[in-house]
């Protein structure tokens, strides 16, 4: 995780800063938030799993994922997807790092020639668009996903890796 705090910092500072410009969320909600991102990053109790998003939506409540959404459709034309109802493909799954989908929110989950397509509940934050990007050959098409549906492809992931590994 040492090599992936200072995404994590970045990529939850920028979104902050988006939610905060967008009008979706107040300055002292934001300071609240990370408050509490901060007490479970330093607390080491599984921070991978937690995020200033999931902290805002489900946590405190202060934020509405629908209306994050209905943004992200509307202002940044983005479609959406519920990961959880793809197909996976084995392609992406052996080079998939969920370390890094959980620190950016954002899952690849298709491939079609040079493209690669995005499932993030993080698109507002310029660090996380940045990291893929950069980190993907070709072209990169960005979806919105809810952090629920995220959540539950990686966990599922995981777990299904953890079985394959003891099998």
């Amino acid at each position: 995780m040492a090599s992936l705090k200072p995404l994590i910092v970045r990529a939850n500072r920028l979104l902050g800063a988006s939610l905060v410009e967008k009008g979706l969320v107040s300055i002292d909600d934001l300071d609240e938030a990370n408050d509490r991102l901060a007490e479970f990053v330093s607390s080491d109790s599984n921070s991978m799993q937690v995020s200033l998003l999931s902290i805002l939506v489900s946590e405190k409540q202060l934020i509405s994922e629908d209306d994050l959404l209905e943004l992200l459709v509307e202002d940044h034309g983005l479609g959406l997807v519920d990961v959880r109802n793809v197909e996976y493909p084995d392609s992406l799954k052996k080079n998939l790092d969920t370390k890094v989908c959980w620190a950016t929110l954002t899952v690849p989950f298709d491939h079609l020639e040079d493209t690669t397509y995005l499932a993030s509940a993080y698109y507002l934050s310029p660090a996380v668009r940045i990291y893929w990007e950069e980190k993907l050959d070709g072209h990169v098409v960005w979806f919105a996903s809810t952090v629920e549906s995220l959540t539950d492809f990686l966990e599922k992931l995981e777990s299904s890796v953890v079985a394959a590994a003891t099998n």
